[in-house]
């Protein structure tokens, strides 16, 4: 995290120096920060892995609005015609995930998309209860939620 906010302050610094205060001059600034910081990754330990990281959140960026556009159709479908196709339900997730950060952020991702919300966490907090809207495959639901996590995960890390 401190190599992105190293990233985005030279970023912004970049717009502040260039006096142009627009959203591509603050892209540029960024890539070209992102460049100066994967340079320097190695030589600063505090940025060691940032290079790598950056791609993740991207692909994980991209993942996640693939799944919330899947989820919008399909609850509106479910919403637009007659039949209902749900079938709601509180699952419990066992969790990889281990400190407070990463289950805040988990539990968030899973509420923002449709048809799902995070309910409560075990006091022990290996459990994450989540209501679904649409629970037919239960292992279809653990299977994409396990994905979400291990994507997740590999960018907090």
């Amino acid at each position: 995290m401190i190599g992105f906010f190293c990233n985005v302050a030279l970023a912004l610094a970049w717009v502040a120096l260039s006096g142009s205060f627009t959203a591509l001059n603050f892209l540029t600034g960024f890539i070209f920060a992102f460049l100066a910081l994967m340079v320097l990754q190695n030589h600063v330990p505090v940025l060691n892995g940032y290079a790598k990281r950056i791609g993740r959140i991207i692909a994980f960026v991209f993942y996640f609005l693939q799944e919330l556009i899947k989820a919008n159709f399909r609850v509106a479908y479910d919403v637009a015609t007659p039949v209902w196709y749900m079938k709601p339900g509180v699952i419990g997730f066992p969790l990889e995930a281990q400190t407070d950060v990463e289950i805040m952020f988990l539990s968030s991702v899973i509420s923002l998309t449709p048809g799902t919300l995070s309910l409560d966490i075990s006091d022990d907090r290996k459990v994450l209860y989540i209501h679904a809207m649409f629970l037919q495959d239960e292992e279809g639901l653990r299977r994409d939620l396990k994905e979400l996590e291990h994507r997740l995960l590999q960018i907090m890390r």
